[in-house]
């Protein structure tokens, strides 16, 4: 049988156990909930190679591109007679909402590609590119995603659409919308197992570009939305080059990498994705057609009304039975009851505004006062202004009505991963940190080192030396900022005279950064999830991360730009990915300590966002002024380039910089709060500020052992 099949409400199918995709979609929009990749990998794995049968749809981009063209015109006819009719503002919230679960997560599919292990790699900085102009990189609100939510509110639909998530809870959506994102989410979570079908599926959906069901609200709504963002072959930003092409390239790019295999994972994902969303653009039609006729609305209506109305009706009566029942067998099958409620005194057919239903009722001093909201309302009165004023014609048969299916996902008990058990020590984590994937064991590691680390860097917070002001400034950060920049540059002056490391001095000292620097950016990396990166709160830390990375360009790359400086002090390095790495012997395993720690809490975005943020702008703010001219100094004397110090020193200026941006993201999180919850959001703020470089005598270490032991009792 196939793994995605219509279910009931209770998702059970011939005993086997499933999950309503509707769970499936909430969840994998969830950036710490990643197990449920491994439950669904039997359904994955039915669903790709369902989709290289016979009978699926060949071709490549073109025919995609062809297909989505024609589908386009077959939408924009079927609104062209809907307007006709009079029921185009139907169709309109019925579209927009239909193309939700996909569009308001458009481009999320790629938000794993890019890991600390393989951040150096010319598909991986492609990958990251493409993303990053999808999510609108360093501008709030600016995401695809953030267009369609825009058209949502333009049409008044946007109840459950933030987070993402919540759209699972609006059941004015079909299951069928949420299937192909749902488990275009789910591969995003495995990006060890599912690059190349990530990257195919990328394709088809750019070359489909955009979502047909929308063709027929553009044509009738040219000025209501960013129509450009909304279909994703397009580019983002004037001057770009369109998205599909760079998707057609990266997908090139990373079959020549990998070979036959490569090129067959990109061909399973490409081919899923063409039979997902011609499925789902033929369901959408055929509700969109079928929501032409007032009585399909009402159908739905008492469907979902049924269960809650059952329990207060139990005494009035309707062709001799008690409207309990009519309601109960409503729940299944609501063309009985519709039938006699439009022959009962409640209701005038062809004439709601005289209708009990919809006046008396439902007014100031009716017995169902606000039992409708207005929406519920305008369902009703345009099902009785259709009803035919003949009972004789209402009482004709008409054919079986169309509703969408349910559908519900396979599960399966998750495989035993490699890494079953828990990495002895941090050097040992570390490549398996380096990871998106975490198996069990080792996200409870993780988890606990970081509870460690900061309790460590609280220990001793009130005698230490300030770092940030015991309380927020109330004017921002922005003047205490340009106070430590001013403090690191006299610190510099003061210390030019100072001898100047030999070279076998520096050369160690840049190997053993080398776990550490070759990962830069690794605490922001669970920003970029979609939601974050594109969201308030996000958008400054996703941004900073990009630069990191060198915004696609490889010589740009920070790691790169360092394991030049390596190779010119004679130390070539393996991949960072790689087992050699951690294990190369050159490395003291101190130097694993700190790297562990950016990797561990970038995997908790959520659940350690002020320290994160705290952390972040002590990264940012470290050598600018002070540390980096000073190795800047060191580099020209022994004759080695100055270049990544160099870019540190500027992208990271306390103006216009990361450090400027890391002191408004931390601003901006605090205005956001409540005041109330301000104090400790600050507490925990300068706890990560100070994990950069904690205390390590007995007493800080012991407190550090004593969390992890209480971290082990909750995870």
């Amino acid at each position: 049988m196939p793994p995605s099949t219509p279910c009931s409400d209770r998702a059970e199918h011939d005993g086997a156990a499933t999950l309503p995709v509707r769970t499936v979609f909430a969840r994998a929009c969830e950036p710490e909930d990643t197990p449920l990749a491994d439950t669904l990998r039997s359904a994955l794995a039915e669903e790709l190679k369902g989709a290289g049968h016979a009978d699926a749809p060949r071709g490549g981009p073109a025919a995609v591109t062809a297909w989505a063209d024609t589908e386009r015109l077959r939408f924009t006819a079927l609104f062209a007679d809907a307007r006709r009719e009079g029921c185009a503002d139907v169709l309109v919230r019925r579209a927009v909402l239909a193309c939700a679960p996909l569009a308001l997560v458009s481009g999320a599919w790629l938000q794993w590609l890019s890991e600390p292990g393989n951040a150096e790699e010319p598909v991986t900085l492609r990958l990251l590119a493409l993303f990053a102009a999808d999510v609108g990189a360093g501008h709030p609100g600016a995401s695809r995603g953030d267009a369609h939510l825009a058209l949502m509110r333009h049409v008044r639909v946007a109840v459950h659409a933030r987070p993402a998530a919540a759209l699972a809870r609006d059941r004015r959506i079909a299951d069928t919308s949420f299937h192909l994102p749902a488990l275009a989410l789910t591969m995003s979570r495995r990006p060890g197992l599912y690059r190349g079908e990530i990257i195919g599926l990328d394709l088809c959906l750019r070359a489909a570009g955009l979502p047909p069901p929308l063709a027929g609200v553009q044509d009738l709504f040219p000025e209501a939305a960013d129509w450009a963002a909304l279909d994703p072959g397009r580019a983002q930003a004037p001057g770009r080059s369109p998205a599909v092409d760079d998707a057609r390239e990266i997908a090139a790019a990373f079959t020549d990498a990998t070979g036959p295999a490569g090129a067959a994972a990109v061909e399973r994902g490409f081919a899923w994705a063409f039979v997902a969303v011609r499925r789902w653009s033929e369901e959408a039609y055929r509700e969109l057609d079928a929501a032409r006729d007032p009585a399909f609305e009402m159908a739905e209506l008492m469907r979902a009304r049924a269960r809650e109305a059952s329990a207060y009706h139990d005494r009035f009566v309707l062709r001799g039975r008690p409207l309990k029942e009519w309601l109960t067998e409503a729940r299944t099958d609501p063309a009985p009851f519709l039938a006699a409620l439009a022959d009962s005194r409640l209701v005038r057919p062809g004439r709601s505004g005289a209708s009990r239903l919809t006046g008396e009722l439902v007014s100031e001093n009716g017995r169902m006062f606000r039992v409708f909201p207005d929406e519920d309302l305008a369902v009703i009165r345009r099902w009785i202004d259709a009803l035919p004023a003949d009972p004789a014609e209402r009482a004709r048969p008409r054919p079986a009505a169309y509703r969408p299916p349910g559908v519900a996902l396979r599960t399966s008990p998750a495989a035993p991963g490699e890494d079953g058990t828990a990495p002895a020590g941090p050097r040992d984590a570390y490549p398996r940190l380096l990871r998106r994937t975490l198996t069990p064991p080792t996200r409870r590691y993780a988890l606990r080192y970081v509870e460690g680390w900061l309790a460590r860097s609280r220990h001793g917070m009130d005698k230490a030396d300030p770092s940030l002001p015991a309380a927020p400034p109330a004017d921002g950060l922005r003047p205490w900022l340009l106070d430590q920049h001013d403090l690191h540059n006299s610190e510099f002056q003061e210390g030019t005279d100072a001898p100047l490391p030999d070279r076998a001095a520096l050369i160690d000292s840049t190997l053993q950064l080398a776990p550490l620097t070759l990962i830069d950016g690794a605490w922001l990396a669970g920003h970029t999830d979609y939601q974050l990166a594109a969201a308030e709160r996000g958008h400054f830390l996703f941004a900073t991360y990009w630069d990191e990375l060198g915004n696609g360009e490889t010589e740009l790359n920070h790691p790169l730009i360092y394991r030049a400086v390596l190779r010119e002090m004679g130390v070539d390095l393996p991949p960072t990915r790689s087992p050699e790495f951690a294990a190369w012997p050159a490395f003291r395993d101190r130097s694993f300590e700190l790297p562990v720690y950016w990797l561990a809490i970038g995997r908790f975005p959520r659940t350690f966002e002020p320290e994160i943020l705290g952390l972040n702008l002590a990264m940012e703010l470290s050598g600018v002024g002070g540390s980096y001219r000073r190795a800047r100094q060191a580099l020209a004397h022994h004759g080695f380039s100055t270049m990544f110090v160099d870019v540190h020193n500027t992208i990271d200026n306390v103006a216009t910089g990361h450090s400027a941006w890391a002191a408004d993201a931390v601003d901006g999180y605090l205005t956001q709060l409540p005041p109330a919850a301000r104090a400790d959001a600050w507490d925990r703020i300068r706890t990560g500020y100070r994990s950069l470089n904690p205390p390590s005598g007995f007493r800080a270490r012991n407190a550090a052992r004593r969390a992890r032991v209480e971290a082990s009792a909750h995870v």
